[in-house]
C-alpha cells in the first residue's frame, strides 16, 4: 500500500532530513510514527502525500507516485496537518465545499463522529476553539474514507477528555482496506491504538515492529525496588517505586507502555535494537 525505497529528502543539500528510508506499510493497520521533535516525522508524511518531493529514492502509494499528484491519488489520501487555518465558514458549508473531493465521503459517519466528539454542528468554524476545530477536522478526515489517512500530531490542542474521545473514535473506524499513520511525540496518547510502531531517528526508520513483537521481546512492569527484577534495560521513578523495561526472558505478558518504550529506545538503542534482529 505504501512503499518507500531509499527515499532521501532535505531542505538544504548538506543537511538531510530523511536518508535512504526503506518502509513497507500494509492496509488494515494503524501505525504509530514516533520520534523526537525535529526528527522528520512531518517531512515523511508530506512526502507520502505528495506535498514534498524526495531528492532521491522512490515513493509509491496505492500504485501512484505522490509527487505527480494525480486526481486518482489525491482522492484516496488525506493529511490532517498539525498546524491549520480553517476558513470562516459554517461547519455544514465546510462539508459542502470539501467533501466532493473525496468520492467515498460518508456524510452520516461525519455527523456520527461529530456527535462522539461532542462538537456542535450549528456554528462557524471560526467561532469554535482550537481544540474543537481540530475535532471537526478529525471527523472530516475519518469520513473521507480515504485509503491512506495521515495524521500529524492529532492530539495537540486536545484536552484530556477529548483525547479519550479521539482514541475511542479512531479505534472503531478503520477498515481493512485503509492504512493510517499517526505521527506524535505525545506517545501516551497512542497507547492501545497502535498495531505497529515506527521510530524515526538519525534520518532513518530505526525500528518498525508490531506491538505484539515488542511485548514478546520486552516486559513492562512496576516494581517497588530495582532489586526485585533482573538488570533492567531502562527504569524511571514512579509513584510506587519504579517503572521498568526489561528483556522478557520468561515470556511474560505485559501491556506496551509506549512512552516508556520510546524513552528506553532513545537512551539504550545499542541494547534494544539488537533484540529485534534476532
Amino acid at each position: 500500500m505504501i512503499s518507500l525505497h531509499q527515499l532521501t529528502f532535505h531542505y538544504r543539500k548538506d543537511s538531510p532530513v530523511l536518508e535512504k528510508v526503506d518502509m513497507n506499510l500494509r492496509p488494515g493497520r494503524i501505525y504509530g510514527l514516533l520520534g523526537r521533535n525535529g526528527a522528520g516525522k512531518s517531512s515523511l508524511l508530506y512526502n507520502i502525500c505528495g506535498l514534498l518531493f524526495p531528492q532521491a529514492g522512490d515513493c509509491q502509494v496505492l500504485g501512484h507516485t505522490p509527487s505527480r499528484r494525480s486526481p486518482a491519488f489525491l482522492q484516496q489520501v488525506y493529511l490532517l496537518p498539525e498546524i491549520f487555518q480553517p476558513p470562516d465558514v459554517h461547519v455544514r458549508e465546510y462539508l459542502h465545499l470539501y467533501a466532493p473531493f473525496y468520492p467515498a465521503f460518508d456524510q452520516q459517519a461525519f455527523y456520527r463522529h461529530m456527535q462522539a466528539l461532542e462538537i456542535p454542528e450549528t456554528q462557524s468554524l471560526q467561532a469554535l476553539s482550537h481544540g474543537q476545530q481540530k475535532k471537526v477536522l478529525i471527523a472530516f478526515a475519518l469520513a473521507t474514507r480515504s485509503k491512506v489517512l495521515l495524521m500529524d500530531e492529532p492530539t495537540n490542542g486536545l484536552d484530556i477528555p477529548s483525547k479519550r474521545q479521539f482514541r475511542k473514535v479512531i479505534a472503531g473506524c478503520l477498515e481493512e482496506d485503509q492504512c493510517m499513520i499517526i505521527s506524535t511525540h505525545q506517545v501516551k496518547d497512542l497507547d492501545s491504538l497502535i498495531d505497529e510502531v515506527l521510530v524515526l531517528e538519525d534520518h532513518h526508520i530505526i525500528l518498525h515492529e508490531p506491538v505484539t513483537r515488542i511485548t514478546e521481546k520486552l516486559s513492562f512492569r512496576q516494581v517497588m525496588s530495582l532489586e526485585e527484577t533482573e538488570a533492567p534495560l531502562y527504569s524511571e521513578g514512579a509513584l510506587k517505586g519504579y517503572a521498568v523495561v526489561a528483556v522478557n526472558h520468561r515470556a511474560e505478558h505485559s501491556r506496551l507502555d509506549m512512552e516508556m518504550f520510546f524513552n528506553a529506545l532513545m537512551v539504550e538503542k545499542e541494547k534494544i535494537l539488537p533484540l529485534f534482529n534476532q
